[in-house]
């Protein structure tokens, strides 16, 4: 009988409930409701904060035009996410669109589109409605949900992701590039557009467009230089990471060089090593992060630890011999993927291939 069959132990039932109550302390929130005229003039009056990974995303006419129908009819809208600041203003955590949405209806001149149930008001902008009509839009009220200011960013990002799922909505590769822009993401652009990286890692366009290579990137140096605050919650410590490179690259701009060096060597090492470059055969058009993160991680580190592996011709590390294996298949495979002893297991495993070649 497996561990999985018989259940969780005590022991992991503890540590279980001991993680759901550290989690839930980063969010305490409260709930209050705001009338429509409110929020519009706050909006109107730049009173609320809209983060930057918000502000580059906007809803195209239709949508605008669904959700201000919704609001005309009266039909229940999403809550509002707000965060309350240490100086006291509320930052928008989810909902800016409909914030602005309900400002351009107001105060700017939007006029709705094509409407599927008030298709008699289809191109009406707010003052073409009668006053009395006009009134009632503007008491209707909006409920929200500020979060206390010990919801920290990586909290707020997370919550972000979460109510957004399956929507049309930025990733958390596309957040980090939004909120943290700063000289490490700066760097982390640059080098997501390698031409070498392009051919050893392919990738579909609509993961190109979610900036996948810029995940890559960011998940080589992040995991490379340390998991001793990997608490198996990826985006998180990815959020902590670049946050703190930024920091490094702003007082240290020379370190930009050492990650390019690093980064291109460890591209270079595998496109002399490594028969199918990142991929699972030579004609993938894929590339899993498990298996770029085990290749790219386990060569940087084994680089790092002995340089003269970057001599050794390819027939001396046999890398062949065990790139197709059943064995590293498992090892890189998605199940569990994030915890922190699988993510050690995958990057130590070629390491310890190529370190093993050292002195042979």
């Amino acid at each position: 009988m497996t561990r999985r069959d018989e259940g969780p132990s005590s022991a992991q039932v503890e540590l279980a409930e001991g993680q759901i109550v550290e989690q839930s302390k980063r969010i305490d929130f409260f709930l209050t409701e705001y009338s429509v005229e409110l929020l519009a003039q706050k909006m109107r009056d730049n009173e609320y904060v809209v983060p930057a990974y918000q502000r580059e995303f906007t809803w195209e006419s239709a949508r605008k035009s669904r959700f201000l129908e919704s609001l005309i009819m009266g039909l229940p809208v999403p809550f509002i996410f707000f965060w309350e600041m240490p100086d006291g203003r509320l930052e928008i955590v989810d909902g800016s669109q409909r914030l602005r949405t309900i400002r351009e209806f107001i105060f700017d001149g939007f006029r709705l589109g094509e409407l599927e149930q008030l298709t008699d008001v289809s191109g009406f902008g707010f003052d073409d409605l009668p006053e009395s009509r006009q009134r009632k839009i503007k008491n209707r009220s909006v409920r929200g949900i500020v979060l206390n200011e010990h919801a920290d960013e990586a909290a707020r990002l997370d919550m972000f992701d979460r109510i957004n799922t399956g929507s049309k909505i930025a990733n958390y590769a596309e957040i980090r590039r939004g909120a943290l822009a700063g000289p490490f993401l700066n760097l982390v652009v640059e080098l997501s557009g390698s031409k070498l990286l392009a051919d050893l890692a392919p990738m579909s366009e609509k993961a190109k467009k979610e900036r996948g290579y810029e995940e890559l990137v960011t998940r080589l140096f992040a995991y490379g230089d340390g998991l001793e605050e990997y608490r198996d919650r990826p985006s998180d410590f990815l959020f902590s990471y670049s946050k703190k490179m930024n920091d490094v690259l702003t007082y240290s701009p020379e370190t930009a060089d050492v990650y390019r060096r690093r980064f291109q060597s460890v591209l270079e090492f595998v496109d002399r090593n490594f028969p199918f470059g990142f991929k699972k055969i030579p004609s993938g058009r894929a590339t899993p992060r498990t298996r770029f993160e085990s290749i790219a991680i386990g060569v940087d580190s084994a680089l790092s630890e002995f340089p003269e592996l970057d001599e050794y011709p390819p027939e001396r590390l046999e890398v062949d011999t065990w790139i197709s294996s059943a064995e590293f298949q498992h090892i890189v495979s998605s199940d569990g993927a994030n915890a922190i002893s699988r993510l050690r297991g995958r990057i130590g495993y070629v390491k310890e291939k190529l370190v093993a070649c050292v002195g042979d």
